[in-house]
């Protein structure tokens, strides 16, 4: 199964419902989230973006990244972001044995405890995002059953993809946003063309169609 489209189909929620794909509400709330970092240079830029725009996001950090570049996450922290565990080391949960699998989760985990430990608190919510959007039932009720709601997407930027246009990314975000849209983008090297054009101009869209932007909690 292909879990890259870009609008979430009603069918996958209604199988997977484990999984979070969208956080219906009555505001007109949406979901911005990152994957992948923190990486400096790219999440630094996404962090001054949503600082201009005075709003927050959930960052869904590898832990392996965390572990390079503790000052980019302290930064994220420090300025009300949300944070999510997004495994260590970037692992496909399908190509991945469970014991494995829930090993590097804690992994990712013991980073982010490193620093809810410190005097630099983070947010006290419990979110997993599976990379790919690939995890087996195995791993899911694990992870699940320590207390971590998995968050997937309702709506996926494809900044990642180096084979659609800029212009291609920043639609996929402003045609199929709706109140209570998770909507993901990356802050990696791999998205940095696509996002560095999408990710300014889907937010002023979006802000003039009257949406909010919050954490996921």
């Amino acid at each position: 199964m292909n879990f890259n489209w870009v609008k979430t189909k009603k069918l996958i929620k209604k199988i997977f419902i484990n999984q979070i794909w969208e956080i219906p509400n009555s505001d007109k709330k949406i979901y911005l989230t990152f994957d992948d970092g923190p990486i400096p240079e790219v999440t630094e830029w996404v962090l001054n973006i949503l600082k201009s725009e005075q709003i927050i996001a959930t960052f869904f950090c590898i832990g392996e990244n965390i572990k390079k570049h503790p000052e980019v996450y302290k930064r994220i922290i420090s300025e009300g972001h949300q944070i999510g565990n997004h495994t260590f080391n970037h692992l496909n949960g399908w190509k991945t044995k469970t014991n494995n699998y829930i090993d590097n989760f804690m992994l990712c985990e013991t980073e982010i405890e490193n620093f809810q430990n410190s005097k630099l608190k983070t947010q006290n919510s419990k979110l997993f995002r599976p990379p790919y959007g690939k995890i087996k039932p195995s791993q899911s009720k694990i992870i699940r059953q320590f207390g971590y709601k998995i968050i997937m997407w309702d709506v996926l930027s494809c900044d990642f993809n180096s084979n659609i246009s800029e212009e291609k990314c920043l639609e996929n975000v402003i045609s199929n946003t709706e109140q209570g849209s998770i909507i993901v983008f990356h802050d990696s090297v791999k998205a940095e063309k696509n996002l560095k054009y999408a990710l300014p101009k889907a937010i002023q869209h979006l802000k003039n169609k009257g949406f909010i932007f919050d954490v996921i909690s």
